[in-house]
């Protein structure tokens, strides 16, 4: 079971110089996030100033904004009003720019090779009764509240009794921002009480 715990994540300046962002995961994860090496993105920006986004030729994105109430983003020309917990997707080639008519924020971004990746971002209430999984694929961003994960049951074949195998781990209890990773063999699963973001990025290539 994979987390990433978002206070190991160091901060890296904005290829504008505009904003710090935390990068929590790429693929290839050789790829260096300054020259836009990669496939694909997901990562946390803080912005606390107005001005213009980066410009990443040939991707596309999905915004959220994840702490603070509005970001005003102007693309192309058009302005659209962000309000929290509202994924936007949007060109990485457009020109963009922002400004914060109630004060700082902090957004998720998800940014895909056109073409070869199509990101998504879902925003998903948590309960203590029905834990959540985290497929292949997919990445949860815990966002407010408190929750722990734990892995699910290995993926068996039911034994002739027709039971299939149980057993999960201990919880590991989560941080604000810390992120699970999903997989196919044995899906963590999220329960707890608040709000995560479900990344999905699917091959498209």
């Amino acid at each position: 079971m994979e987390i990433i715990r978002f206070a190991d994540v160091r901060p890296e300046p904005w290829r504008n110089g505009g904003g710090v962002t935390r990068e929590l995961a790429s693929h290839p994860k050789a790829a260096s996030a300054q020259d836009g090496a990669w496939d694909w993105r997901v990562s946390i920006a803080d912005v606390s100033t107005a001005g213009d986004f980066s410009v990443f030729p040939g991707m596309e994105r999905v915004i959220t904004i994840i702490d603070g109430e509005l970001l005003l983003l102007t693309v192309d020309g058009s302005e659209h009003p962000l309000e929290k917990y509202r994924p936007f997707r949007f060109s990485g080639e457009a020109a963009s720019s922002a400004t914060l008519p109630t004060g700082d924020i902090r957004d998720l971004n998800v940014i895909a090779r056109e073409g070869a990746f199509k990101g998504y971002t879902s925003i998903v209430e948590i309960s203590k009764k029905r834990p959540h999984p985290v497929f292949e694929g997919q990445l949860a961003v815990l966002l407010e509240g408190k929750a722990t994960v734990a892995p699910g049951a290995p993926v068996e074949e039911e034994s002739d009794g027709g039971e299939a195998a149980t057993g999960a781990g201990e919880p590991v209890e989560l941080s604000r921002y810390d992120t699970v990773v999903g997989s196919d063999t044995r899906s963590p699963e999220i329960s707890g009480r608040g709000f995560v973001a479900v990344i999905s990025i699917d091959h498209v290539g």
